[in-house]
């Protein structure tokens, strides 16, 4: 077997010898349709029992949150100051009180929601004040469940804007829930999908440490800023964990190790953004900061020996300034292959020419990129699973990719279906073995969703962040 063949074997057999991959027809090795990764999931079929004892929720089958906005889209809701309200029963507002009474198993406080209100509302009966009331803690709930307790200004380094808000509307949940008196189901309909937040949330159950209790209810609260699907199709790295993780259908095909941002400054943010090509022997485009901060520009010029040896090729623009480019090989800062994936941070997925790096237990390394261990191999599956219409397409794009990634000459090769890539920051998640653990909180971002919850809930929170983006302006080796 030659070199090449290896390469592009051990990238294969993620798609080809993988048995999650290998029995799904080709269009589900695809990433979704954008449209169709907006669909919410369906509201679970368990019944939730009102406060009467009542069974209020009985059906065999919910609705999805979908088919609920369209069938009940014409519901009379008002809009008054705050939010949106609905006319509510006794025996529904009843049946809110004991969803939110307990709302810690989300990791949430019911205490936030305004309970005594609604209890004096309640013994008031039906009218203005109980319609007000309800609609407010339901609206809260949503809010909370949906997007998130902790405020913005809580979430150091996150630039993910939530698309939850848009895809489920609070007016929308509210008017179906009312609607159809599946009150808990709806709320239920909101938890995060991804097999981890149950992880957290039956953890959460057994636990009685109060710090653990705390660290759990953070990270559960990360998944909500999510989208609550990330879909069926992904790259995932978990910054503390120093790994990166190909999902496909929830199954991790292939882990890779990676090395991120050194804390500070250089810190990897929180991102959600789109790989849109591989590229494959890239060049390293030298920033000024160098090649005149540090004199690199005149080493390159009054010493073209070494320049070459080191790959630097230096021109003078009209303008007088003198330009670096390191061109591609095995010197490289971006090694051999890097992920475009753009995005205003000027941070992407790369290899690098100091692969022993990988060896150590803590990675965090470098000037705010992701490095990541055997890159060609995950350039040549993601130009393979980017591509791909159906199985046959393989050998095709196979000799294609496998001529390209040992040219040696820089080729950016874009993927027809770019793929969701989540860069995020758990310090307790599942391991790459699917263990729940522990991780260090490397960039001190912890304490501050912690704190944030003995403060008072902060209603109409903000979707974006005020935080400056500060971009990458290099990733030199370490």
């Amino acid at each position: 077997m030659n070199a090449k063949t290896f390469l592009f074997g051990a990238a294969a057999i993620a798609i080809v010898a993988n048995p999650v991959l290998a029995q799904n027809a080709p269009q589900d090795l695809l990433p979704p349709d954008p449209a169709a990764h907006a669909k919410p999931s369906p509201v679970p079929s368990a019944s939730p029992m009102t406060a009467t004892g009542q069974d209020t929720e009985a059906q065999a089958d919910h609705p999805t949150v979908e088919q609920s906005f369209t069938e009940f889209e014409q519901h009379e809701v008002v809009q008054p100051t705050y939010a949106m309200v609905a006319n509510w029963t006794v025996l529904q507002a009843k049946a809110l009180v004991k969803y939110a009474e307990g709302i810690g198993t989300e990791g949430l406080d019911p205490k936030d929601y305004q309970l005594d209100a609604l209890a004096a509302a309640i013994a008031q009966g039906p009218g203005d004040a109980l319609n007000q009331a309800a609609s407010q803690t339901f609206d809260w709930l949503v809010e909370d469940l949906r997007d998130g307790r902790t405020p913005m200004e809580d979430r150091l380094q996150w630039f993910v804007v939530d698309p939850d808000p848009d895809r489920m509307p609070t007016g929308k949940l509210l008017a179906q829930a009312v609607k159809t008196g599946k009150i808990a189901a709806t709320l239920h309909g909101l938890d995060p999908v991804n097999p981890d937040y149950a992880k957290l949330k039956a953890e959460l159950a057994k636990t009685t440490d109060p710090q653990k209790r705390l660290l759990i209810r953070a990270n559960m609260d990360r998944w909500r800023w999510l989208p609550q699907d990330l879909g069926t199709h992904y790259l995932l790295t978990n910054i503390p964990e120093y790994k990166l993780r190909l999902v496909v259908h929830n199954r991790i095909i292939k882990s890779y190790r990676a090395i991120v941002g050194k804390p500070g400054r250089t810190a990897t943010p929180q991102l959600a953004e789109s790989v849109e090509a591989v590229v494959f022997n890239p060049t390293w485009t030298v920033p000024q900061s160098i090649v005149q901060g540090e004199g690199l520009g005149a080493k390159v010029l009054n010493n073209p020996a070494w320049a070459k040896s080191a790959g630097y090729k230096a021109t003078k623009g009209a303008d007088g300034v003198t330009y670096v480019v390191q061109q591609p090989g095995a010197n490289n800062s971006l090694g051999l292959m890097k992920l475009d994936m753009p995005n205003p941070h000027a941070i992407f997925i790369h290899d690098t020419p100091q692969r022993y790096l990988f060896n150590k237990t803590d990675r965090d390394l470098s000037h705010g990129c992701v490095r990541v261990q055997d890159a060609r191999e995950l350039g040549m599956t993601m130009a393979m699973l980017g591509n791909m219409t159906s199985k046959e397409d393989i050998p095709t794009i196979q000799a294609e990719v496998q001529d390209i990634s040992t040219s040696g000459k820089y080729t950016r090769y874009p993927l027809t279906n770019p793929w969701p890539v989540y860069l995020t920051y758990f310090t307790m998640a599942s391991d790459v073995d699917g263990k729940l653990r522990t991780f260090d909180d490397i960039y001190d971002r912890d304490a501050p969703v912690i704190a944030s919850f003995s403060k008072p809930r902060e209603a109409n929170r903000a979707r974006k962040t005020s935080e400056k983006v500060v971009p990458i302006i290099d990733d030199l080796q370490t």
